[in-house]
């Protein structure tokens, strides 16, 4: 470990800061001089001018580093107040309790949003969180900030504006603008560089730490933010950030003291210039980025373009690599043929470089001058400069006293002040100071302690508006202290069901549940005891003073634990009345039961009806084709067109009996169909053909647009053959005279889209939602076009069975366009490459979390989820080599998670360990280990290590 400095008082750190900075080079300088006169006229020219010259270069150094501790300080100033606004984010977040809903609007891309500037902060949700997972309690708790962002960024004229975005894409940011116009509906925010520079990858240390330039989603222009992330546990909730503007940094940068007429600049850690003045964009040849027309939304991370990197430029290569191995330095630099010096030094705080460019010959003009002069007074100065700088030493040291004790009186009076805040005596008596910074300083600390008082008194108002309004939604509030079996309770309950007291032993109360509910409730409890659960959730029924039952929802979770045996001590939680809600919920049983008897009747009449009018049938097409094989056009051409007419409208009416059954058999069961790869360009080309003779007839011209090699599908053959065959019938019928229909091919997005076009009159897109809705011809069923408006019905159906869907695109006199999409043969199984095995742990312990993640890290990538619903989501769409699941999870428990994975596709080979707190494993569970809690760590790596074996894969 690194030796700490002990630490140096304000007195000394002056004193020593003056002899460094100022009296040591002057001293120096005035030995330098009294040296040079005692050689030579020509030695002392010399050494004269090149002494001034270390001197002015010596000012130039220390003019940028001065101006480099005010740059730091103000960034400095934005840290803390980012931290600030860290911690307060922190404190709205943890706070579970319950909030008011605040009011925003939803559109159409699935954004939510706050509508209108009502003084406080902009709320954004991007549309790539489904509206139903928008957490509108966190937005509730956030909006409580509001007054806190508008105080800070009133405070600091640098803070350009507040934000927290949080993990699933939630911006709140203050100043307020229109973010639905602003932002695209779909973008998402870790992944630009104010997010995830301060994940655990990029900011380990959870400190606040400074992006690059970066063009502002927001619509400010080109900025740079302080970003400090915001944990709940291991859990980064989300980040909050300060933005700074270029031309906000800019302005400051301006109001540096350069000298000799130069100007500042502030260049990146990657040597990227942040901020150039006017004065140096003529110089370097470059336009600085302020200010950014938005024409469309900022989609993705944009930076600065390259032209703005010190070592892409041949000028400045070699300035970039001083600037990169030095961390202060000055150099000479030729720019537009013109020589000039550039001083720089880094800020301390962000890594950052200041540097100051000034005109060479400007320095350097008057040492000539200067350099005679000094030859004729040098005599003069020997005596004179000796008894100077002993007086001038005494007059420093005199004032560095008097500077320190101005300093160390309001200081230590402020010290005092946040202590007696920290007591909770809010209002300390603010200390005077002659320095406005202190004084501001203090003025500014009684401040925080008012708004900490007010904070205070808000939170207990909250806090006994929160009881109220649990009691007035619920039938009670319940305590159960099972070291003592005694439930205490509070609300409604007792005096609507006859209790004797609102205190009652576990016993007295399990006494007046239904007999068939007690043992559901006590392993409910006694789950709840053992420490296997956090949470607790029993419907049951419960007896008044009548003896009459009534359904009670009782929830409640762990409050405390005993620390030795991880035993819960004390459970509350509420008990809601669902007597109504099970009430309803018989009625909708019996309504499901008659339905589903009507319907297997109505599938019986179809069934029955079609076998009746298929028998006639099969005679009527039977003894036509006979007729129509003795009839010979030339001779009977007019029998031969009545037999032709009767063969159409006989096999018409077998499709649509067909059709009919089909549809009635996927009304009553949905069929299991079995998927295989298709070659689809064969399989189009067939069915043009099938339908060659019917385009022909109806003087159409059928074009293809396939690709010349195979595309595979993942299909059923037939019912695919049976779609495409609907959709050219559809776009034969449908067409106009001496049009043409089109077959083409289409790859997107790991999906084949097998098209169908036609020129033919096209469909109002008013009419098309009821396209796909049986028995609907859209206007024309009284039309001589033969169909009876089931047929796009079924494709849908047969579509979905193959995990595809089907879609259309039409205008009026533009003719239509119909596909169905199906995935492609192989997509599915195409996963991003990784150098280590990655394994998903499904737990929602943070204890078991951790010793997981700490026992598996040498030989695996393991990540952690602890939510069922969330880990359903995810494993779905990026699955990994391996899964560890434990079964007690909240919203959506481990053994459905483990049945859902099963029957998708993607996760049906998927390796399970199970990790439960059950000693005998399950029957019938499709896993491929069984851990017993407590783990035995030996053998949980044994067997993560065979599986990962079993995969081909190197654990580590």
């Amino acid at each position: 470990m690194p030796v700490s400095k002990t630490p140096t008082g304000i007195r000394q750190w002056i004193w020593r800061a003056f002899v460094q900075t100022t009296l040591i080079p002057l001293v120096l300088v005035e030995v330098v001089l009294i040296a040079a006169y005692l050689l030579t006229n020509s030695a002392i020219r010399d050494a004269q001018i090149e002494h001034l010259r270390e001197t002015a270069l010596s000012e130039l150094q220390t003019a940028v580093a001065r101006e480099s501790r005010v740059i730091s300080q103000q960034l400095q100033e934005v840290a803390n107040t980012a931290t600030l606004f860290r911690n307060f984010s922190r404190r709205a977040l943890e706070d579970d309790s319950p909030m008011a809903p605040v009011p925003l609007e939803l559109n159409a891309d699935g954004v939510r949003y706050s509508p209108r500037d009502l003084g406080g902060a902009a709320s954004f949700y991007s549309g790539l969180t489904p509206p139903e997972r928008h957490d509108l309690q966190k937005v509730a708790r956030l909006q409580r900030l509001d007054p806190l962002m508008k105080e800070l960024h009133a405070s600091n004229p640098l803070i350009a504006s507040l934000y927290f975005n949080s993990w699933d894409s939630y911006n709140h940011i203050y100043p307020w603008f229109d973010t639905a116009q602003q932002y695209a509906p779909d973008v998402h925010i870790p992944s630009y560089n104010f997010y995830y520079l301060a994940n655990a990858w990029h900011n380990p240390a959870r400190k606040v730490v400074w992006t690059d330039v970066y063009l502002d989603p927001a619509g400010q222009g080109w900025m740079m933010s302080a970003v400090a992330p915001v944990y709940r546990g291991d859990m980064l909730e989300g980040v909050s950030g300060i933005d700074i503007t270029v031309s906000g940094l800019l302005n400051q940068i301006s109001n540096l003291r350069v000298p000799w007429d130069g100007y500042a600049m502030l260049v990146s850690r990657d040597l990227s210039i942040m901020a150039l003045p006017e004065s140096g964009e003529r110089e370097f040849e470059l336009n600085e980025l302020t200010d950014h027309y938005y024409n469309d939304a900022v989609r993705r991370e944009t930076l600065k373009p390259e032209d703005f990197r010190l070592d892409r430029r041949g000028q400045t290569r070699e300035l970039a690599k001083a600037v990169a191995t030095q961390s202060e330095g000055v150099m000479s630099l030729e720019l537009k043929g013109e020589q000039r010096l550039v001083a720089w030094t880094t800020v301390p705080q962000t890594g950052w470089h200041l540097m100051a460019v000034v005109d060479e010959n400007a320095v350097f003009s008057q040492t000539n001058a200067l350099a005679s002069r000094f030859q004729q007074i040098g005599y003069l100065l020997i005596a004179g400069l000796v008894l100077f700088y002993l007086l001038f030493f005494a007059f420093m040291w005199l004032r560095a006293r008097q500077l320190s004790q101005a300093l160390l009186k309001p200081i230590a009076g402020i010290s005092q002040m946040m202590g007696q805040i920290g007591l909770g005596r809010w209002r300390p008596e603010p200390v005077s100071s002659a320095i406005r910074e202190l004084d501001d300083l203090a003025q500014h600390t009684r401040g925080i302690g008012a708004q900490l008082e007010d904070s205070e008194a808000q939170r207990t108002q909250a806090q006994k508006r929160l009881e109220l309004v649990l009691e007035s939604a619920t039938e009670s509030l319940w305590e159960n202290d099972m070291r003592r079996g005694v439930m205490q309770l509070r609300g409604r309950l007792p005096a609507r069901f006859g209790l004797s007291s609102a205190q009652l032993s576990e016993a007295q109360f399990l006494q007046r549940i239904h007999p068939l509910d007690v043992a559901q409730v006590q392993a409910e409890l006694d789950r709840m005891h053992e420490g296997q659960a956090l949470r607790y959730e029993s419907e049951y029924r419960f007896a008044d003073a009548l003896g009459e039952y009534h359904w009670l929802l009782s929830r409640g979770r762990v409050l405390e634990r005993d620390p030795q045996t991880g035993e819960a001590t004390l459970v509350a939680g509420t008990h809601v009345d669902i007597d109504a809600i099970k009430r309803v919920e018989d009625d909708l049983r019996q309504a499901i039961q008659q339905a589903h008897a009507a319907n297997e009747a109505k599938t019986h009449l179809i069934s029955s009806i079609s076998h009746e009018l298929r028998t006639p049938l099969n005679a009527i097409l039977g003894f036509a084709q006979l007729m129509r094989m003795d009839c010979s056009p030339d001779a009977q051409p007019e029998a031969a067109e009545y037999l032709d007419e009767i063969l159409l409208a006989s096999r018409h009416l077998n499709q649509l009996l067909g059709d009919i059954l089909d549809w009635s058999s996927l009304q009553a069961e949905r069929p299991q169909l079995t998927l295989k790869t298709v070659e689809v360009t064969a399989l189009m080309h067939e069915c043009a053909e099938l339908v060659a003779l019917d385009v022909q007839r109806h003087g159409l011209r059928l074009e293809f647009d396939l690709p010349s090699g195979p595309v595979e599908v993942q299909g059923e053959p037939r019912r695919l053959r049976q779609v495409l065959l609907n959709l050219l019938s559809n776009a034969i019928k449908y067409n106009k005279p001496d049009g043409k229909i089109v077959l083409r091919i289409e790859t997107v997005a790991g999906q084949a889209r097998l098209v169908v076009e036609d020129t033919g009159l096209g469909i109002d897109e008013s009419l098309q939602a009821q396209l796909f809705e049986p028995f609907r011809r859209l206007g024309r069923e009284s039309s001589n076009i033969q169909g009876a408006g089931i047929g796009l019905s079924l494709c849908l159906e047969y579509a979905k069975l193959m995990g595809g869907s089907i879609g259309v695109k039409s205008a009026p006199g533009a003719g239509s366009r119909f596909w169905i999409a199906l995935p492609l043969a192989g997509a599915q199984s195409a996963r991003p490459l990784r150098q280590r095995p990655r394994i998903v742990y499904v737990e929602d312990d943070p204890a078991s979390q951790l010793l997981v993640r700490k026992a598996l890290a040498d030989l695996a990538e393991v990540s952690v989820i602890g939510n069922g619903r969330m880990a359903l989501e995810h494993l779905l769409v990026d699955p990994p080599e391996l899964l560890l699941l434990d079964f007690n999870l909240p919203e959506l428990d481990g053994e459905q998670l483990l049945r859902l994975l099963r029957q998708a596709p993607t996760t049906q080979w998927l390796p399970v360990l199970v990790l439960s707190a059950v000693s005998e494993k399950k029957t019938g569970l499709d896993c491929q280990g069984w851990l017993s809690k407590p783990l035995d760590l030996d053998e949980l790596r044994r067997q993560v290590r065979d599986c990962l074996q079993e995969l081909d894969l190197h654990p580590g």
